[in-house]
């Protein structure tokens, strides 16, 4: 017990709540809002917050709340939508870190726990096991090579740091999945610390080829990809997809899975015509997409 207590005593000073305000006319504000909560965990005495990017999009103003409650303005440095994270800097130095954990070293059973925020200095744990380190797709075009899920549930704000039983930090915590054996998906946090010095000196990751991005939410139903919704003023919207298209095929490849169909957008650059052949009103016709990148979208 006393050996638990003393790890949560390091692990919680790395801990801050988020509170970030986005202006009405972001494009994100219509489908996350425009006043948002989350977590956050220092990874840096000079004042370096890593998050997941969907709380961060678009922010115009940051408050932070350490432990202690005092409350701090900050700013993104630096987001990486490939991964899903996105940095933040507070003034000041000499703040405590989280340690980073080896990333490789990871293995499914081991014992992990989150720590996040509940708005303002509260802070709440849980713990549990990794279930998985398969690859991860998501209903929005995201997928990573290696999600981190884990049978903990989420305690609190998304953006929480998931922790290895010594204290080192493996993920950050970005959906609750609420399915048996699988609670919550966390992003390794090497996709921060193997790439900082890019992201904070360019902002984001200019070393990785820019990929297309049209802008729709899909789900799958009995080995189809079904069109769940286009954002507004995407490409998807102006190609013409729709809501409960089947998307049989991409480039005449025909798509079974949300992987597929990522795949087939992601060998596109940005600004090239995607072909998609989508089932709708009981027939299957040809909608032509011109596509763009998520970061140009959303700056």
């Amino acid at each position: 017990m006393n050996a638990s207590l003393t790890l949560l005593q390091s692990v919680l000073p790395t801990s801050v709540g988020l509170h970030v305000t986005v202006a009405d006319a972001h494009p994100s504000a219509q489908i996350l809002g425009t006043d948002r909560m989350g977590s956050g965990i220092l990874v840096d005495p000079d004042g370096i917050i890593l998050t997941v990017n969907y709380v961060a999009l678009g922010a115009e103003t940051i408050d932070v709340t350490l432990l202690d409650e005092t409350r701090l303005s900050g700013q993104v440095i630096a987001q990486d939508f490939h991964s899903g994270l996105a940095a933040i800097k507070i003034p000041g130095g000499g703040y405590p870190a989280a340690r980073p954990g080896d990333a490789a070293a990871l293995t499914r059973g081991q014992e992990i726990f989150i720590v996040a925020a509940a708005g303002g200095s509260q802070r709440r744990v849980n713990n549990g096991g990794i279930s998985s380190l398969a690859p991860f797709d998501a209903f929005w075009e995201f997928q990573i090579e290696r999600g981190i899920v884990t049978t903990a549930m989420n305690p609190g704000l998304g953006g929480g740091g998931l922790f290895t039983s010594c204290g080192a930090l493996a993920g950050v915590v970005s959906l609750d999945l609420n399915e048996v054996g699988r609670f919550t998906l966390a992003i390794p946090s090497e996709h921060w610390f193997a790439h900082r010095d890019e992201l904070l000196r360019e902002g984001r990751r200019t070393s990785r080829p820019p990929r297309a991005w049209v802008g729709l939410y899909c789900y799958v139903l009995r080995e189809h990809v079904v069109v769940a919704g286009v954002l507004p003023g995407t490409p998807g919207e102006r190609g013409g997809l729709r809501a409960g298209d089947v998307i049989v095929s991409v480039d005449d490849q025909d798509i079974g899975t949300r992987g597929d169909l990522y795949s087939r957008l992601w060998q596109h650059r940005p600004g090239e015509v995607i072909r998609f052949h989508v089932f709708r009103d009981e027939s299957v016709r040809v909608v032509k997409v011109e596509s763009t990148d998520a970061e140009t979208f959303f700056a």
